[in-house]
C-alpha cells in the first residue's frame, strides 16, 4: 500500500470517528496507534507510540507554560472584569453611531488579551454586549455578527493559546508568534470597525447612537478607565518581560498567574469558589492539551516513517501552481476543515504534513502561523458548522434565529478573507515586528 493511500485511509478514519463525538485526542491517538501497530508490528509500533508520544511530552520543558497561561486567562475572565470593561466601552463610544458595536470589538480584543481564548471573548461579550446592543435598537444581524467575529480575535492577540499550540508543534519560538500576531490583530480589528462605520453611515437605523439625555459626563468616563487598567498592566508586564529577554516563557507564565490573582484581589473578585473553579478548569484544559500533543507527536512520527511529507509535496507540485498558490490551497483546506473540526483538530491533523512543506518551500513558519490563525477565525464563524455560531445560538435571545446567526456571519467572513489576502500579499505586516525586535531569527525563514 502506498504512502498516499495510507494517509487517505488515516484521514478518512479520523473524520468518521470524529463524527461520533469522541474527544479529538482519543480519535487521533487511536488511529495513530492502530496504524503504527499495523505497519511496524507489536514491538516497533508500541515503541513508536511510547517514545514518540509520552516520553517527548514528559521531557518537553516549554509545555510547563501552558497551565500557567491557562490559569492566568481563566482567573482574569472569571473575575467579572468583562462586564465592567463593557460598561466602560459603553460610556466612551455609545454616543457615536455604531459606537456600541465598535466598543464590542474593543471589548473582545481586551478579553482575548486577558484570556487567550476565543470562547471566553465570545461568551462574555455575547452575554453582556449583545443584549445591550439589541436593547439600544441595533440590527440583530449586525450585533450578532460583531460579537461572534470579534470574539474570534482571541486566536490572534497575545497571549494566544492557539499560537502556543502551533509554536509547540511547529517548533517555532512562541514569543515570535505572539509578536507577529499584534499587527495582524490590529489590522483585522480595524477592518471590523471600518465595516461597522460604513454600515452605520449607510443605514443609521441599524446602529443608532445613545440619545443625548443618556450620555455620561466626562467624570464618569474617566472613572471607568480604572477597570481595565490593572489587567492591561499585567498583560504588558508579562509580554514585556518575554520580549526583553528578561524571563523565559515559563517564568512569564508564572508572573502572569500570580499577577492575575493580584488583579482579581485588587478588584475584590477573588474568593474561594472562583479560585477552586479556575483550578478545576485549568487542570481540565491542561490535561486535554497534553493528550492532544501526545497524539500529534505520534501522528508526526508515523508521517515521517511513511515519507508522507515528500508524498504531499509531490501532490502539491503536480497541481502545477506557484509556491504562494500552494499556500493558498493549504489555507483553503483549513477553512474547509474548520467547518467540521475545531482549531486544535485542524492543527493536529494537518500540521505534520503542511509545516515541513511550507518550510521546504522557503516560507516563514511564523508568517504561515499567522495565516493559519486567520483561517481558524474564518472557520469559527463560517456556516454551517462554525464553532462560534453554535456558541452564539446558546447565548443569543430566542428571537435571534439560527438563520439570523448564519447571515450575520457572512459579511465578517468576507472581511476576514480580505485580511487574509492582505497578509498573504504583504508578509511584512506579520514579520516586521519580530524582525525589528529579534533580528533575523530562526523560524522566520524567507518571505517568499
Amino acid at each position: 500500500m502506498s504512502a498516499e493511500l495510507i494517509i487517505f485511509v488515516m484521514f478518512g478514519a479520523m473524520i468518521v470517528l470524529l463524527m461520533t463525538g469522541r474527544h479529538i485526542f482519543a480519535v487521533v491517538g487511536f488511529v495513530a496507534v492502530v496504524t503504527a501497530l499495523r505497519l511496524w508490528g507489536g514491538s516497533g509500533g508500541i515503541d513508536m507510540a511510547f517514545f514518540g508520544g509520552y516520553s517527548t511530552i514528559v521531557k518537553w520543558y516549554p509545555l510547563l507554560s501552558i497551565p500557567l497561561f491557562v490559569f492566568m486567562g481563566l482567573t482574569l475572565s472569571r473575575s467579572g472584569l468583562g462586564e465592567d470593561l463593557f460598561n466602560s466601552m459603553h460610556l466612551w463610544f455609545g454616543h457615536v453611531r455604531g459606537g456600541l458595536a465598535m466598543g464590542t470589538v474593543g471589548l473582545c480584543s481586551i478579553i482575548a488579551t486577558m484570556s487567550g481564548l476565543s470562547v471566553a471573548a465570545t461568551t462574555i461579550s455575547g452575554t453582556i454586549a449583545l443584549p445591550a446592543m439589541l436593547k439600544r435598537g441595533y440590527n440583530k444581524k449586525l450585533a450578532v455578527g460583531t460579537v461572534q467575529s470579534a470574539g474570534a480575535l482571541g486566536f490572534l492577540i497575545p497571549p494566544s493559546i492557539v499560537f502556543i499550540l502551533y509554536g509547540m508543534i511547529a517548533r517555532v519560538t512562541i514569543g515570535h508568534l505572539w509578536i507577529a500576531g499584534i499587527l495582524p490583530g490590529v489590522l483585522l480589528a480595524s477592518l471590523y470597525i471600518g465595516y461597522i462605520v460604513i454600515v452605520a453611515r449607510r443605514h443609521p437605523n441599524m446602529a443608532p447612537a445613545i440619545p443625548p439625555v443618556e450620555r455620561p459626563k466626562w467624570r464618569e468616563k474617566i472613572a471607568s478607565l480604572k477597570v481595565g487598567l490593572t489587567p492591561l498592566i499585567l498583560i504588558f508586564l508579562v509580554m514585556g518581560l518575554l520580549y526583553m529577554g528578561a524571563t523565559t516563557i515559563i517564568e512569564c507564565g508564572a508572573v502572569g498567574a500570580v499577577g492575575a490573582l493580584v488583579v482579581a484581589a485588587i478588584h475584590r473578585r477573588l474568593n474561594r469558589a472562583m479560585f477552586r473553579d479556575v483550578l478545576d478548569q485549568t487542570l481540565h484544559v491542561t490535561c486535554l492539551i497534553m493528550w492532544i500533543f501526545a497524539a500529534a507527536i505520534l501522528f508526526g512520527a508515523i508521517f515521517d516513517g511513511l515519507g508522507a511529507v515528500d508524498a504531499i509535496k509531490n501532490i502539491f507540485t503536480q497541481v502545477g501552481v506557484s509556491g504562494i498558490g500552494i499556500i493558498a490551497l493549504m489555507l483553503a483546506s483549513f477553512v474547509g476543515m474548520g467547518m467540521i473540526l475545531d482549531d486544535t483538530a485542524m492543527l493536529l491533523v494537518v500540521a505534520p504534513l503542511y509545516i515541513p512543506v511550507v518550510q521546504g518551500l522557503g516560507y516563514s513558519l511564523v508568517w504561515f502561523g499567522v495565516l493559519y490563525v486567520i483561517t481558524c477565525q474564518m472557520a469559527y464563524i463560517t456556516p454551517p458548522f462554525g464553532y462560534n455560531l453554535f456558541i452564539m445560538r446558546g447565548i443569543a435571545p430566542k428571537d435571534v434565529t439560527l438563520t439570523d446567526i448564519y447571515k450575520s456571519a457572512l459579511p465578517f467572513v468576507a472581511v476576514q478573507a480580505i485580511a487574509l489576502v492582505i497578509l498573504m500579499l504583504f508578509p511584512q505586516i506579520s514579520l516586521w515586528l519580530p524582525q525589528m525586535l529579534f533580528g533575523p531569527v530562526i523560524g522566520l525563514g524567507t518571505i517568499g
